[in-house]
């Protein structure tokens, strides 16, 4: 993520901030992916903090006017919950706009979502995350950190946050745009698999079995249950390590030996932004470990993996590259 400038006194902002330290209220422009002086703030503002502008009559943000159905707030924790949901959703859905996806007044359908709580007015209920016919479901509830820590140790995950759940399951619905055309299910099914392989069966097998091969030619454990959750999770992994890249990049570090692009959303090589997203993340691995805190990206990259990552790096940047006239 970059970072911005205030427009009142040149600094430095943010992309959650709400109000600049000067006192200049502010709100994210997703159509010139910049903080700008607060002129019409979107409407969930005071609700649960939403620092997108409003449109010009009034209403709901571009990235809150995405979200279907909200959680029960008649549970008091339910607000503090939907407003981290989002806070994670929005970073996700600015990201994907650096390389064309969903951005004000593109082409093509968008996501809609159903942001639930395990926790209503009526009692527990059971939130299945997932995505089906362009709605994806997000639980609410792990926005809560013991939650979510909780749930990571229970399954033995590496890596379990909100921004990771929206990525994951943001990489089903482009899949089912990009599968419109030929040339990527062609070259995907060579490479991931066979998606129209039974879902449900797979899920079955793969949670009686295990994974049937951990850690050689996919980014997770759970990658391998089916070519779907192949894409998804390799997916989630590209967009993790290219948000980490031009991150660091926005903070001014450097890493001796690599190259650092001034916009990793705008880098053409998948390899090399690769490389340096693993010697960023081995870099900062280090420093973590002198606090006694988790790896920042506790994952080793295999050739096989790198192969994943480039292919899901060249379909990902597909807007992109079409505005820029290059070939599919």
């Amino acid at each position: 993520m970059q970072t911005y400038r205030c427009a009142a006194c040149a600094g430095v902002l943010y992309f959650d901030n709400i109000q600049c330290g000067c006192g200049q209220q502010i709100a994210y422009d997703p159509a010139r992916d910049a903080l700008v002086a607060l002129d019409v703030p979107c409407a969930n503002r005071e609700t649960i903090g939403c620092n997108w502008a409003g449109p010009s009559g009034g209403g709901l943000c571009h990235a809150c006017a995405m979200t279907d159905v909200h959680p029960d707030t008649s549970v008091d924790e339910n607000r503090v919950l939907w407003a981290r949901a989002e806070a994670a959703k929005r970073w996700v859905l600015a990201n994907l706009m650096r390389w064309g996806w969903f951005a004000p007044g593109a082409a093509g359908p968008r996501p809609h979502f159903r942001l639930l709580s395990e926790h209503t007015g009526a009692g527990i209920e059971t939130v299945t995350m997932g995505h089906a016919d362009g709605v994806i479901t997000i639980n609410v509830t792990e926005a809560s950190h013991p939650t979510r820590i909780a749930r990571r140790e229970a399954l033995a995950e590496r890596y379990r946050t909100m921004i990771g759940h929206f990525r994951h399951e943001i990489a089903h619905f482009l899949f089912t745009l990009l599968a419109r055309n030929a040339a990527f299910t062609v070259a995907f099914r060579a490479l991931f698999g066979d998606e129209r392989r039974d879902y449900d069966a797979a899920l079955q097998q793969h949670y009686a079995d295990g994974p049937s091969d951990p850690g050689s030619t996919f980014i997770t454990a759970y990658a391998a249950a089916h070519p779907h959750e192949d894409w998804a999770e390799t997916a989630a992994h590209l967009m993790h390590l290219t948000d980490l890249t031009d991150s660091v990049s926005a903070a001014g570090l450097r890493l001796d030996g690599h190259k650092l692009p001034p916009d990793a959303y705008a880098e053409p090589d998948a390899n090399a932004l690769v490389t340096t997203a693993t010697g960023l993340a081995l870099a900062i691995n280090h420093v973590n470990r002198s606090l006694e805190i988790p790896d920042l990206y506790p994952f080793v990259l295999t050739d096989a993996v790198r192969d994943k990552l480039s292919f899901t790096h060249h379909w990902l940047r597909q807007p992109v590259r079409a505005a820029q006239g290059e070939p599919a």
